[in-house]
């Protein structure tokens, strides 16, 4: 005994409405049918016959009878009533998600057809054409998106062309490299090819009305012939020993321009080399290893003053070689001697007594045994650099009091930001305050204008540099009351011509003001990066307060814009940069003038 399953599955939007509309595939199939009807042949006309049967038409729809009643289109939906339900066959979710985005397609090329036809006076059967070829273009496309001929079909059984096993296709399943068959998910994966791996999404390009063209104003002079040999020499630095003596002033230009594309290594180094040096500066030591290092001590042992910078590669031998091998060493400047660890810095500096200046860079392992040995050891010391040292802290700067002779000192970018305490940075100036001529606490971020007063104003007397960069702490009436009182009997301080304040975005027009004030008719370099608040009368104010100024940096100060820039550039005579990053007001048009690189100037 068989039942009938009235169970029905998910049907798609398409289905339901048909269904609504009486169109289903039992009366699809009786209208084909009936299209297959012979229709009646017209014959000679007959009256008399016409009028009694009412029409030739007529009378061949009654002779026809049965068949013709049997499929009037009154009577469809009859009939439709009396036969059962046909049993629907449920549509998977892709052939679901398929049949919606072409009803969703449709849908969109008629909303666009009926836009075209009121613009255009366009014909609706013209476009009902056009849909079904676009409809047709699409079904075939989709077809061929997600059909390989080639490929056999999912489920079936093939043998793995690699290890010849036996697997069940599926659509992640690849071809063989170099064809023909197929390889399992396994040997896939271990060709390097993974067959579940999704395509990567393209890339997005930027629109061009997003892009910004910065602008650089510099104009290119006539190289001089010194600048074009030590072109000349740079790009053929292996072969130069041929040459002989090239000068001490030319070797340092050389030096730079090496560093510019990193091309010094431990062959080439040895044209600055010699035994009659007293000073070497080697600007990009980055391909030097620990023997070159070594080597570089025993070529030139009369050396008093050596810079290194990016010697990254420095190991505590090298600090051991040194320790002999440079007995005459007073001044040492290092960039970046992450290796070095204590044992090597305590023998360099027992060692070296006579050092005058110690300045390095980023060395980790630089801690307060080592500063105690420092402070021990070299009492004559001058000039003290620790910059970017991670150990660094308060208990340091106890013996940094005892170097009675400082004249620079830079402790500025400590490990952590708060590393040095205010009060004990004023307890310090109180006792080495008097003869220093540059100072230098960027990043202390517990300095507030106490600090000023307290630790700058009553002790320092001799300052040509102050830099004090991103201490937010600092206040605008607070710098402006500091600059404006500096010069009271008893603190009086000659004009700077170094200052550097920048990323202090509370600083505005008060303190811009003051400083010019105090130091405008000595400042060489100016740095006022960030501060935002000051106005345009403030700005412009530096042209004529500054006529030394040969370096301006006033980027992301909002009011600056062509006017500024134009007074510069006729009152500030000696000016050899300008860096406006982040001016907004400034544009493509701003003057100009030879000698004087712009930079910053952004044009969209």
């Amino acid at each position: 005994m068989s039942r009938r399953n009235n169970v029905r599955g998910p049907t798609s939007a398409l289905t339901e409405f048909l269904r609504e509309s009486g169109i289903t595939p039992t009366t699809i199939a009786r209208r084909a049918r009936t299209r297959e009807v012979p229709q009646p042949v017209a014959g000679p006309s007959n009256t008399g016959q016409d009028d009694e049967d009412g029409g030739g038409e007529g009378g061949e729809e009654n002779a026809n009878g049965d068949d013709e009643q049997e499929y009037a289109s009154d009577k469809l939906d009859e009939s439709d009533e009396e036969e059962p339900a046909p049993k629907k066959r449920k549509l998977s979710k892709a052939a679901e998600a398929k049949l919606k985005a072409k009803e969703k397609a449709k849908q969109k090329a008629k909303a666009k057809g009926k836009g075209k036809a009121k613009g255009k006076g366009g014909d609706d059967d013209d476009f009902e054409d056009d849909e079904e070829d676009e409809e047709e273009d699409a079904y075939t496309a989709l077809s061929k998106m997600w059909k390989d001929p080639s490929k056999p079909p999912v489920g079936n059984f093939e043998e793995c062309a690699k290890c010849r096993k036996q697997f069940t296709v599926t659509k992640y399943t690849l071809a063989a490299n170099p064809p023909p068959g197929y390889l399992c998910h396994a040997c896939a994966k271990a060709s390097g090819n993974d067959p579940f791996k999704k395509p990567a999404a393209p890339k997005r390009r930027k629109p061009a009305a997003d892009k910004r063209n910065v602008v650089h104003f510099e104009e290119r002079r006539f190289p001089s012939l010194s600048s074009l040999c030590i072109q000349v020499i740079t790009k053929h630095i292996d072969d130069v020993e041929a040459l002989g003596d090239i000068g001490g002033l030319n070797l340092d230009e050389i030096s730079k321009s090496l560093a510019r594309n990193r091309s010094l290594t431990a062959e080439n180094a040895q044209l600055f080399y010699d035994v009659a040096n007293t000073k070497l500066t080697l600007y990009d030591a980055t391909n030097l290893l620990p023997s070159a290092f070594c080597t570089l001590a025993s070529l030139n042992p009369n050396l008093t003053d050596l810079r290194l910078d990016f010697c990254g590669r420095m190991e505590c031998s090298v600090m051991e070689s040194w320790a002999t091998g440079l007995p005459n060493l007073k001044r040492l400047e290092l960039l970046g001697p992450f290796l070095v660890r204590i044992p090597a810095w305590l023998k360099f500096i027992k060692s070296h007594p006579q050092l005058e200046g110690f300045l390095i860079t980023q060395s980790p392992r630089f801690d307060l045994e080592c500063m105690q040995a420092l402070a021990n050891t070299c009492k004559a010391l001058t000039e003290l650099r620790l910059k970017e040292i991670g150990k660094i802290h308060d208990d340091f700067l106890i013996f940094v009091k005892k170097f009675k002779k400082l004249t620079y000192l830079e402790l500025s970018y400590p490990g952590v930001p708060d590393a040095l305490s205010e009060d004990a940075l004023i307890d310090m100036m109180a006792s080495v305050g008097k003869g220093l001529t540059h100072l230098d606490l960027s990043s202390n971020t517990q300095l507030t204008d106490g600090f000023l007063y307290e630790g700058i104003k009553p002790f320092a007397t001799q300052l040509s540099t102050l830099i004090l960069a991103k201490t937010p702490e600092l206040t605008d009436a607070g710098v402006a009351e500091f600059f404006n009182t500096w010069g009271d009997a008893g603190t009086d301080n000659p004009p700077l011509t170094y200052l550097d304040m920048s990323r202090n975005h509370q600083l505005g027009s008060k303190a811009l003001d003051a400083l010019l004030q105090h130091s405008g008719n000595n400042l060489i370099y100016l740095n006022i990066n960030g501060w935002k608040a000051a106005s345009q009368d403030s700005l412009k104010s530096i042209a004529a307060a500054c006529p030394e100024l040969t370096c301006l940096d006033m980027g992301w100060c909002r009011e600056v814009d062509d006017w500024i820039v134009k007074e510069l550039m006729e009152q500030c005579d000696k000016m050899r940069e300008l860096k406006v990053w982040g001016c907004q007001r400034i544009t493509n048009n701003c003057p100009r003038r030879r000698n004087v690189a712009m930079q910053g100037v952004c044009t969209i």
